[in-house]
């Protein structure tokens, strides 16, 4: 990594404040600024993580649900896992089915939110980076679709471009409310969006989206 960007995130105010307050990732603020602002995880509720490691949003959301709730964070990576009882984690790829077998076998019950922080490896063109994103925004709609109750919220990051408002579509098809946010977290030279989905409407299809 150039020497430049490595200097720029050590001077970083989330990179600092996450070291400080022992979060394993400074995105673990652009998950709770935006459930501060929105309200959508709370006690109790079943989460699916996806694109977890290294483990920053498990820990926010562990630390909401508490021990009536239930986290799973799922990546291709493996990452450190959690003493908790009621976290528990996946090492598999989201796109490939048996990962998404394993995720209905662990979850107690149907979900209460997924949220996926997945993403690619990126290759510096945007064009590509940019579809690749949408793809992975796009399997975390699918995996939402099977496991989430009614009433379930989705939340996952995208790259901003002309793909993005497609997606966009496909989500309120399924959603009550649909925003795209940028949570104050996601640093303002990154094409870094979120798109939230609140309550997940009765009827809403559990297949392919």
């Amino acid at each position: 990594m150039p020497k430049a960007w490595i200097q720029d995130r050590k001077r970083d105010y989330y990179y600092q404040k996450a070291k400080q307050e022992k979060y394993r990732s400074r995105s673990s603020y652009k998950l709770s600024q935006t459930i501060e602002k929105y309200h959508f995880l709370k006690y109790g509720d079943v989460v699916i993580d996806l694109g977890a490691a290294p483990g920053g949003w498990v820990q926010i959301a562990k630390r909401i649900v508490g021990n009536k709730g239930f986290v799973l964070g799922v990546d291709l990576r493996p990452f450190e896992p959690f003493p908790q009882s009621y976290v528990r984690t996946v090492i598999g790829d989201i796109t490939d089915e048996v990962t998404v077998q394993q995720i209905l076998q662990l979850i107690p019950r149907k979900a209460n939110a997924v949220i996926s922080d997945a993403s690619p490896n990126i290759s510096g063109v945007w064009e590509v980076d940019h579809a690749r994103q949408i793809d992975l925004a796009e399997q975390a709609l699918r995996i939402a679709l099977q496991t989430l109750e009614v009433g379930g919220n989705f939340f996952a990051k995208v790259f901003q471009g002309d793909l993005l408002d497609g997606f966009v579509k496909k989500v309120q098809e399924y959603f009550e409310t649909v925003m795209v946010i940028k949570p104050k977290a996601s640093r303002d030279q990154s094409s870094e969006m979120f798109v939230l989905g609140m309550r997940l409407m009765q009827g809403a299809s559990r297949g392919q989206s």
